[in-house]
Order: C-alpha cells, then sequence, then structure tokens
C-alpha cells in the first residue's frame, strides 16, 4: 500500500524558489518548464513538515546547539544504510557540502600543491580548487559503450609530488555511477600508495536504485578512513537543501581539529534553528517515506528512457545508477557551442543544466532533473520531443 503521494504537482513559484522563481533571468523567458537545479518538486517527508512546526511553536528562535540525539540520529542512519560503523566524535557541521569542501581543500593543502577531480562534474568541484588558488588536475572518465568508468591508468600518470588531494563524487554527479568496490578498491590503493587524501562528496548516497549499492569510501578499511573526509546531508534524501545542513565525517583527529578550528574562524560553526530538528526526524522517521521516494524516482526513470528510446532516439540517456538526474548525450543532434543550450532554451522551452558546465567533456551533453511529479516530467519529454522533431525534420 502506498502511503505517501509524489504525483501532486506543488506550485513552487513565487516562493522565493532558486529553481522556479528566476527562470526568465536565466533562461531569458517566463515560460520554461525548470528541470535543472537538483532539488526535488516533492515536499519533504510529513514527518519532518511536523517536527519543524512544532519547533516553530515554540517561538523563539536563538541560537542552537546540537544534541547527542543528533549525531546518535546520522551515526545510526548510516550505519543501517550504509554498513559503516562511524564514531559519533568523526561528526562535523558545516552548513553545506560545498562550503566544507572548500574548507577542506584550504585546510589540506598548501597554494602550490595540486588537487585532482574526475571530470565531467558538479561545478564546484572546479571552483573550491580554483577560489583556494590551487592547481586543478583533470582525470577524465571513460564513457565506454554508454558508461562511465574510471580511468585508472590515466589517474597514475597524473600523480607527481605535488598532488595531495583528490575530490571523489560518489554517487556521481552528473553521470550517475555508483562505483562499485572493485572501482573503489582500486582508486583507494593509488591514493594510498602516493600518499593522497581523499574527500568524498556522497551526498546522493541514500538515492541508489537497486542492484545498486552505495559503498563509503572510508568504510573500505581503518587506512582509508584515516586518509579520508566523506561529506553527507540530509538535504538530497529529504529535499531539505534549504535548511543549510551537512555532516562531515572526519576520523582523523588531526584534520577534524584543523576543520573545526577554520570554520570557527569563519564564525559557521552554529546550527540553523530549524536543521537539526529537521535532520534528527529525517533520520528518525524518514525511512518509509525514501523508500517509496525510491520507487517513484525508479520508475520515472524507467519511463524516461523508454519514451526517449521510442520517441527521441537521437538522444542517448546514460543509465543512471542512483541520483535523481540523468545525463543526456544530445551530440547526434550536430549543435556546435553554445548551440545546444539555445535550443533546449528556445525551441524546447526547457531548463536544463548544460553539460559544458560540468567540463568541457561535458560538451553536447545535458542534464535533466527527474526527481518530480509524472505529469512535469511527461510535460517535459514532450517539449523536447516537438523541439527535436521539428529540428531533424
Amino acid at each position: 500500500m502506498v502511503k505517501y503521494d509524489f504525483d501532486q504537482p506543488v506550485n513552487r513559484k513565487n516562493t522565493q524558489s532558486y529553481k522556479w522563481d528566476q527562470t526568465e533571468r536565466l533562461f531569458g523567458s517566463q515560460d520554461i518548464l525548470p528541470m535543472w537545479v537538483a532539488d526535488m518538486d516533492f515536499p519533504s517527508p510529513p514527518e519532518v513538515i511536523e517536527a519543524l512546526k512544532q519547533r516553530a511553536d515554540h517561538g523563539i528562535f536563538g541560537y542552537t546547539l546540537r544534541s547527542p540525539e543528533y549525531y546518535e540520529a546520522i551515526a545510526e542512519w548510516i550505519e543501517k544504510r550504509h554498513g559503516w560503523t562511524v564514531h559519533q566524535e568523526w561528526l562535523c557541521y558545516s552548513p553545506g557540502v560545498v562550503t566544507a569542501l572548500s574548507l577542506l581543500v584550504s585546510c589540506l593543502t598548501e597554494p602550490e600543491d595540486k588537487v585532482i577531480i574526475q571530470t565531467p562534474v558538479y561545478p564546484p568541484f572546479y571552483s573550491v580548487v580554483k577560489n583556494n588558488k590551487r592547481e586543478l588536475v583533470t582525470n577524465p572518465l571513460l564513457l565506454r559503450n554508454g558508461r562511465y568508468k574510471m580511468d585508472f591508468e590515466g589517474l597514475e600518470g597524473l600523480i607527481d609530488s605535488k598532488v595531495k588531494l583528490l575530490i571523489l563524487c560518489s554517487p556521481h554527479n552528473p553521470v550517475g555511477r555508483v562505483w562499485s568496490r572493485d572501482e573503489l578498491d582500486r582508486l583507494g590503493e593509488i591514493c594510498l600508495k602516493n600518499n593522497i587524501k581523499v574527500i568524498t562528496d556522497e551526498i546522493h548516497s541514500d538515492l541508489v536504485f537497486k542492484p545498486n549499492q552505495h559503498i563509503p569510501y572510508a568504510s573500505l578499511s581503518d587506512e582509508h578512513a584515516v586518509q579520508s573526509i566523506t561529506c553527507v546531508a540530509p538535504s538530497k534524501t529529504f529535499n531539505m537543501a534549504g535548511l543549510k545542513t551537512s555532516t562531515i565525517i572526519i576520523p582523523d583527529p588531526q584534520i577534524r581539529r584543523a576543520y573545526k578550528e577554520r570554520l570557527t574562524t569563519l564564525s559557521l560553526e552554529l546550527e540553523s534553528y530549524f536543521g537539526s530538528t529537521a535532520t534528527e526526524a529525517a533520520y528518525r522517521m524518514g525511512e518509509e517515506w525514501l523508500e517509496e521516494l525510491l520507487i517513484y524516482l525508479k520508475n520515472n526513470l524507467e519511463y524516461l528512457k523508454e519514451y526517449i528510446k521510442s520517441k527521441i532516439p537521437a538522444i542517448k540517456v546514460i543509465e543512471s545508477e542512483g541520483t535523481y538526474l540523468v545525463w543526456l548525450d544530445c551530440r547526434e543532434l550536430g549543435f556546435i557551442g553554445k548551440q545546444l543550450k539555445d535550443f533546449m532554451i528556445k525551441e524546447a522551452k526547457l531548463g536544463l543544466n548544460d553539460g559544458t558546465t560540468f567540463g568541457s567533456d561535458g560538451e553536447g551533453f545535458m542534464r535533466l532533473n527527474f526527481a518530480c511529479p509524472r505529469s512535469i516530467l511527461v510535460e517535459g519529454l514532450e517539449r523536447l520531443e516537438s523541439a527535436v522533431r521539428k529540428q531533424l525534420a
């Protein structure tokens, strides 16, 4: 029996929505259907909403501590969902994963050091390196038979004495890979051998489709744990990005101390009044909602794949093993440079993520967010089909 209704559209316009209330500014038109930024068009779990209402009813929104129960909820969730036992003292706060990435790059490297990322990848991976004046090194993923793989030989060829850090996206945004244990083991061997620390952005770790299984990088061994930092959050899982709360898991006490000092220096250490309440409620009471969500998302993905295969065969869908984002290979449409982006906006009337924002190897691709009621997904696909049909006529 289905308990939660993900089919019901919710009007997000005029709610200060980053996704819905700036279509004219970003895309030049009000009639754009936004299917880009990675938040969902579903309400958060009712249990989270009720907890926030009770919190709000108190009426005094003062400086806020994180309770022992908050840390317990996070640790218990990670162990139950991902089989990784984390000690509560490892858990550190951040207002967001990107904030933590930037702080960690500054803590773990010096200006002359190199940082490796695996492209195409989430755009802030570039900025957190460049804005900290570190040297960015790219290790492009390999697209083979419609599936991306890590280029281990290429990675080893990039490593020299200046490479101190690798930022791993797991599950990967935008290509949707859920890395296997063998892949993570191979990556870990290379990093351990070369004394390279690893920051893993695992914000999509709860959004994985069976039979795939997310494996926390730090859970591979004690050695991997000590030389890595894991970034997680309830924001993608439970659609809580606006509450600005994330957890940074740092087993090494020296790195943990340095991170907390940097957080305090920038006055970022205090939790938002509602963030801790929402986090604890989500992890303690949101699992049933998540299980139904995963079924709905998987069905949306299957619908999208079949629709594009049968009606828009010029576009190829890269299989998404996790996340609610799909990477579309549009290279057969024959557009050059920004023509593809212009086509999606002006002809399809869709607001998608241009592949080039994920790196030069994203040219010819677009990222689409399918975490929405089916009716919105259908409208988006129909717009895309109509535009492509006219283009190829």
